[in-house]
């Protein structure tokens, strides 16, 4: 037959279904060059499609699936890839198996869906897999910077093989999973990186193609389709991993991430500076193809780093490890490489050469945006990095005096000294800052890891405290990474009066106070920014007198900003959200017993210093024992039913304002107003706290014949534990010591008021009181509550 002649669809798939017979008694050149011929024909035709018969279903239904592997399994004759002779028969033979499943038009998805299944069932895909591992087996084992040499008709096998398979698997279940048993998406990303390595045409100093005396394939336009070929696969490589991917079963382990971060490094110096090499100094379509292969790589391999940094522990893991030890990726610093783009990494400056074949300008712009996009994707895989929680310790090292922090640490320090020293927020890098601050607030866990950053030579606070960080005009993603950093440091110091001075003295609470962090705004960002700010402040009063000083009177900088205090009042005020309240409060509970504490004796403060100290002090308790911050506390104690913690601190802070003469009667009069609508128990203000707040586990709310309409009622009500004993018991009453609290508040308040509220408050829980003293007499804890009872009727009957 001439394979010239115009045949049907059919007469050619009966031609081939000959050749898979003829073959086993006559397996020479020239069979195999007319098999060729057929399969080219039966292949375009199959492509055209034919608007009379639709051929590829009648023939996906016949033996031709069956044909296809069995003759790709003669080409290779047992070997694992075809020999040159026979690499243009295998070509042909994989057209028509991509041509056999390829939709065109939506009607004929489920008929293309009919031939993906024929051609699963004739094991065609598990051959190509084959076929492919085949040539991976020619990859060097190390990670290739120069392209494999391999010539054309080799590179159009493969590519069409990936083809193959991309058409195979579109929107195909069980050809999806088929490859992914497989384990294909490895081999494609090691055989597309040794064929084209990123940026390879800019430093490769190879041949394209494998040692040939003749010289036949090294014309200009032969190592142009060389490269063509080498970037189209990888694109089709990338597009089928793709179309692989499952978020909830990865595709990759640890050993693809040095494919991964090479893209990264055709960005940054000095590849990126580099000048082209002579054979693309002018500008053409080949190197304007070139560099947008470049930037597809680029950007596949960051967002292949964010999803795999999100979804995989053991990618997390084995990036922490790689920073230290080099070997865990083939002797590639996976890390430290995604460091260097993120802070060297840069637009290709060839984007911006003039010519008709380079970018248009609206190109480029596009180009600058999806890089950003890029470099915003590793900064969230590094953030992930640092937040798992089996790292700290990996990327902390605390083992070199001389190099506190590490080799890690000390880079995200000097990235936000760098942004300091810059003096004017726009003029140095926000991201970096971004970067290196939510990150160490992932790995500042611990005290140690605080002490660390607040000491010498990272002196962190004085860093936080600099204005060009917190500025009002600072970018709220800024402030994000800096008071959320200021919070992990505040909460890992708790147990540190060190620390605490330290992040105190730095100025970095006044600072702070003069952002405008709690300025009204309503988005989802100044919430979380203002819950970490709240965070911050509530940790750093804790205990410490001098930043509870700070937190009330105003502040000695030049135009001041209004009082911490008073911010903080201002935005319990008017905040619709319970956790932004109750945490808001809890800032208030801490001053309190701050400055209510006992001040430890310090030697060093001579007699001047300590009396202008303890006159700041007493102008802070007063500044306290105010209407709205006792208001505060007592909303704080009606909303937080369910969270005895919260119940709790607010009758300790309530205890301690009582202790006051001016405290008492102020207390008095807010525990027997009525609660406001918004705070009742069981109202629309009881909705549970954010996971913002530190309240552990809420307790279930009792059934009650009626609701609280006052403090003092919801105070009685837990001193009986009405309805909460009867509960189921997995849910706990409120504890005897919060109960016993409770009847502290009730007798200090005797000692600073007397009058008709005070014989108010008597009457409604002398009953209990006296009940609990009787029932509550026995040994050890259970005699805490009835001795507390006890100790408030004995006070009461000696008013």
């Amino acid at each position: 037959m001439d394979p010239a002649t115009t045949l049907s669809c059919t007469e050619y798939a009966s031609k081939l279904s000959e050749f898979a017979a003829e073959l086993s008694s006559n397996d020479d050149g020239d069979t195999w060059r007319r098999l060729e011929a057929v399969a080219q024909h039966l292949a375009n035709s199959l492509k055209k499609r034919s608007p009379v018969e639709d051929y590829p279903t009648s023939l996906g239904a016949t033996t031709l699936p069956q044909d296809l592997t069995s003759l790709l399994a003669a080409a290779l004759n047992g070997a694992s890839i075809p020999d040159d002779s026979r690499a243009p028969s295998v070509l042909e033979i994989l057209r028509v198996g991509a041509n056999l499943c390829v939709n065109h038009g939506k009607c004929s998805a489920c008929l293309s869906d009919q031939n993906r299944g024929n051609i699963l069932e004739a094991g065609l895909p598990q051959a190509v897999v084959s076929l492919l591992e085949g040539y991976t087996d020619l990859v060097p084992a190390a990670l290739q910077t120069d392209p494999l040499p391999l010539s054309i008709p080799h590179l159009q096998v493969i590519k069409t093989a990936v083809g193959l398979l991309l058409n195979a698997s579109l929107g195909y279940d069980p050809v999806k999973f088929r490859l992914t048993s497989l384990e294909i998406a490895m081999t494609l990303v090691r055989l597309s990186s040794a064929l084209y390595p990123t940026s390879s045409w800019m430093r490769s100093t190879t041949s394209l193609f494998p040692a040939n005396p003749s010289g036949v394939d090294e014309t200009t336009a032969s190592v142009a389709e060389s490269w063509s070929i080498r970037t189209t696969l990888s694109n089709w490589a990338w597009r089928l991993i793709a179309e692989l991917r499952d978020d909830a079963h990865p595709l990759f382990d640890p050993q693809i991430l040095p494919y991964l971060v090479q893209p990264l490094t055709a960005f940054t110096p000095p590849l990126l500076t580099a000048p082209p090499p002579p054979n693309f100094a002018q500008p053409s379509l080949l190197r304007t193809s070139l560099l947008q292969a470049d930037f597809d790589l680029l950007s596949e391999s960051c967002s292949q780093l964010e999803s795999l940094s999100l979804d995989v522990e053991d990618i997390r893991l084995s990036l922490a490890r790689g920073f230290q030890l080099p070997a865990e990726h083939q002797n590639v610093p996976c890390l430290s490489v995604i460091l260097d783009f993120i802070e060297q990494g840069n637009y290709a400056p060839l984007w911006y050469v003039q010519h008709e074949a380079s970018f248009d300008p609206a190109d480029v712009r596009n180009q600058e945006k999806a890089f950003d996009d890029c470099k915003a994707a590793v900064i969230k895989a590094i953030v992930e990095i640092s937040g798992e929680d089996k790292n700290v310790d990996v990327l902390i090292d605390a083992s070199d005096q001389t190099k506190p922090g590490g080799a890690f640490v000390s880079r995200m320090v000097n990235w936000i000294r760098a942004f300091v020293a810059s003096g004017q927020y726009g003029n140095a890098r926000d991201d970096l800052v971004i970067c290196a601050t939510l990150t160490l607030g992932n790995v500042t866990r611990r005290e140690l890891q605080s002490t660390i950053l607040l000491s010498q030579p990272h002196n962190i606070a004085q860093l936080l405290s600099s204005e060009v960080l917190l500025a009002p005009s600072t970018d709220i993603k800024l402030k994000h990474g800096v008071i959320g950093l200021l919070k992990h440091l505040s909460q890992s110091s708790c147990n540190s009066a060190a620390n605490l001075e330290t992040l105190g003295n730095s100025g970095v609470m006044e600072h702070l106070l003069a952002s405008g962090v709690w300025d009204e705004r309503n988005d989802a960002m100044a919430n979380i920014v203002q819950m970490n700010a709240i965070g911050a402040m509530k940790h750093l009063c804790n205990g410490n007198i001098d930043n509870s000083i700070r937190m009330i009177l105003p502040s000695e900088m030049a135009n001041p900003p209004p009082t911490g205090l008073s911010q903080i009042l201002s935005l319990i005020r008017r905040s619709d959200r319970v956790a932004s309240k109750s945490e808001g409060t809890r800032i208030i509970v801490n001053l309190v017993k701050s400055l209510w504490s006992n001040d430890a004796p310090n030697a060093s403060r001579s007699a001047e210093e300590s009396l202008s100290r303890q006159q700041k002090r007493d102008k802070a308790i007063t500044t306290l024992l105010s209407v709205p911050c006792v208001e505060a506390l007592t909303a704080l104690l009606g909303r937080s039913f369910k969270y005895p913690i919260l119940v709790n601190e607010a009758v300790v802070a309530l205890s301690l304002l009582s202790t006051h003469c001016d405290g008492g009667p102020l207390v008095l009069r807010s525990l027997i107003a009525p609660l406001p609508i918004e705070v009742m128990p069981h109202g629309p203000g009881s909705a549970a706290v954010s996971n913002a707040s530190e309240t552990g586990s809420p307790i279930t709310s009792p059934a009650t014949r009626h609701a609280p309409r006052r403090a003092l009622d919801q105070l009685i009500l837990i001193l009986r534990n009405d309805g909460i004993d009867k509960a189921p018991s997995t849910v706990p009453p409120y504890p005897i010591e919060i109960r016993a609290n409770i009847c502290s508040l009730l007798g200090q308040l005797t000692k600073q008021t007397s009058g008709e509220d005070m014989d108010s408050v008597k009457e409604v829980a002398k009953p209990v009181l006296e009940e609990l003293s009787r029932s509550t007499q026995g040994v050890g804890r259970e005699s805490i509550l009835g001795n507390a009872a006890k100790r408030v009727l004995d006070v009461w009957l000696q008013a």
